[in-house]
């Protein structure tokens, strides 16, 4: 194939999480880098479904979506090279359009640093499984499951180094034909920027391999659940921890603390944009190491916030190593509003100084109200429909993320749930599968 025949992707992770975008000439690139290709309003109101929701543009308006050239990638040889950006959507004159959801993300990252001097260091850990794949007895977490994965896994792996995307780890998962796979730290929005490039290239690359990914929250209901955990630490401009201290009992610095305290403050109110699907909220609850209450967990795979542990003797290594997870996020969610959302409210929290409650070392879901509420600790929402409403009715949700957008996610949201009425929990859960 020629230069001139070469196609080259650019793509945006919207609403639903989904990459949607137009290819155009490689011969282009200067020009598309400037002037982008054209790109519909409405077509944020696509769900997952790829029905549309009730949107306020209607057939009217204009947009470019612009390639950003630091996410620029080819992927050579086997059956199907690719070259892929991904893109930001603007407006004709050239500045963000106020519902891009990388925009969104960006902001976020700006805002926290205005407050605190601070960049967050950020990678995102996923979960998928194989679908129409027969389980292994005894494989939970196996050698034989890693072994039947190999091949693929090393294709894939190979895939995401010739992107920006550095793997980690990868792993046999407990549940059956389960996976995960991690990725190294990297600053801002580049850490969402990999989270988008790592999903579209499981398809990409496993299906090339005869087999195919579903990131969904939960293929089965009397199963184990897909989660996306996103572990943040934070640096200052010269790339030294913040994270971090060694005189306090859990290792927290203040900026640490105020940024959790916050996060656990709203987090009910931004849930519908971390698990955002009718099926998510059969994973969150008690028991299922997810997510089910807006608590803090020392070591505690229970915790809506988990401190992770370091494996260090030394103090400054021990300062780089330092994180925490945000862990009641599911794929169903566009890394950049997950990630926004965690950000705008971890920064409220760091300006108004909301210390988080005492990390858990029990079972919550045997407390009554009362005795959370002591805790500081409620149960998050148990579905779609409450977590909207909370959403919805958060002024600080639409100080963040302003009125427009909020009203036209709910719409969203509502738009994707009525394709679902009528269905039973394992048909929705079948539903979901086949989309992410």
């Amino acid at each position: 194939m020629t230069q001139k025949d070469t196609l080259v992707f650019v793509g945006t992770s919207d609403i639903a999480g989904i990459v949607r975008g137009k290819s155009f000439p490689k011969s282009e690139w200067e020009k598309r880098l400037k002037n982008g290709v054209g790109w519909t309003p409405t077509n944020i109101q696509l769900t997952c479904f790829d029905s549309i929701s009730d949107s306020p543009f209607g057939a009217f308006g204009d947009l470019a979506l612009v390639p950003d050239p630091a996410t620029r990638f080819t992927i050579e040889g086997g059956e199907k090279p690719l070259e892929f950006a991904i893109g930001d959507i603007r407006e004709p004159e050239g500045g963000a359009w106020e519902f891009c959801t990388r925009s969104l993300a960006r902001r976020a990252v700006q805002e926290l640093h205005a407050v605190a001097g601070a960049t967050p260091l950020v990678a995102f850990e996923h979960e998928f499984q194989l679908k129409d794949k027969p389980p292994r007895a005894g494989d939970a977490y196996g050698f034989k499951g890693f072994r039947d994965g190999q091949a693929w896994a090393e294709a894939y792996l190979a895939a995401l180094r010739q992107t920006t995307c550095v793997p980690d780890t990868f792993m046999k998962e407990y549940g059956p034909a389960q996976y995960e796979i991690t990725l190294k730290p990297v600053k801002g929005i580049k850490a969402a920027d990999n989270a988008v490039i790592l999903r579209l290239l499981a398809y990409d690359v496993l299906g090339q391999s005869g087999v195919t990914p579903s990131f969904s929250p939960i293929l089965d209901p009397e199963s184990v659940g897909n989660g996306v955990h996103i572990h943040f630490s934070f640096l200052d401009d010269t790339g030294a921890p913040l994270t971090y201290d060694g005189d306090e009992a859990h290792g927290m610095s203040a900026l640490t603390r105020h940024f959790i305290g916050g996060v656990l403050k709203y987090l009910d109110q931004i849930l519908a944009l971390l698990a955002p699907s009718e099926i998510s909220y059969l994973r969150l609850t008690p028991h299922r190491w997810s997510a089910a209450f807006n608590n803090l967990g020392y070591r505690d795979r229970e915790a809506s916030v988990r401190i992770c542990p370091t494996f260090s003797t030394d103090e400054t290594a021990r300062a780089r190593q330092f994180n925490f997870e945000v862990r009641a996020v599911d794929s169903a969610a566009s890394p950049y509003l997950a990630f926004a959302a965690i950000m705008f409210a971890g920064t409220q929290g760091v300006k108004d100084k909301i210390e988080p409650p005492a990390p858990t070392e029990e079972d919550l879901a045997m407390l009554d109200p009362a005795a959370l509420a002591e805790k500081g600790i409620k149960r998050l929402p148990e579905s779609l429909p409450e977590a909207l409403v909370r959403f919805a009715d958060s002024k600080a949700v639409r100080s963040w993320f302003g009125d427009g957008f909020v009203d036209l996610y709910k719409a969203h949201k509502l738009g994707e749930m009525a394709q679902l009425e009528g269905m039973n929990d394992l048909e929705k859960c079948q539903k979901y599968k086949d989309v992410y």
